[in-house]
């Protein structure tokens, strides 16, 4: 891989506001350079509260907003471009990446303990699901109510 397209080198480009870095980028970087790692980059810095709400929302505001309408393999340069206007102009900070939010489970043993406990969250749900059989599962669901029909599990 490019040194040019290592997430460091990218971070100091993006917070330098250097816009025409992907026209200086080869024919085989461009297929490798990707808008959507950057974006998730930009959006958090190390710093003070004031810097690290700055570069958040002005990512949502600016980049993340309607990011996948824009096609991501022929408009890389304008996701670039946006991503440039995230920065303050501050001179180069040190990024951390932010996970997305990790899918919710299409289990069926899940969905009837979400059903059953609306306020758990999915990682509690998931853990549920995981330690009950689907036997006990049903077995749950029967005493709070269901008929066998309602019941559906693995």
């Amino acid at each position: 891989m490019s040194d040019k397209l290592t997430i460091n080198n990218e971070m100091r480009v993006l917070d330098s506001k250097h816009r025409p870095f992907y026209n200086e980028l080869t024919e085989e970087e461009r297929k490798k350079f990707s808008p959507y790692i950057i974006m998730r980059y930009a959006a958090s810095v190390e710093g003070s509260a004031d810097l690290q709400e700055w570069y958040l929302r002005s990512t949502n505001e600016r980049v993340n907003v309607n990011f996948f309408e824009v096609s991501t393999t022929k408009h890389k340069e304008l996701q670039w471009l946006l991503c440039t206007t995230v920065s303050p102009g501050m001179g180069t900070q040190k990024h951390y990446w932010i996970a997305p939010k990790k899918a919710e489970s299409n289990n069926a043993n899940t969905k009837i303990l979400k059903q059953l406990y609306p306020n758990l969250k999915a990682d509690e749900l998931e853990l549920l699901a995981q330690l009950n059989d689907a036997k006990s599962i049903k077995q749950l669901a029967k005493a709070h109510g269901w008929e066998d029909q309602d019941i559906k599990t693995k």
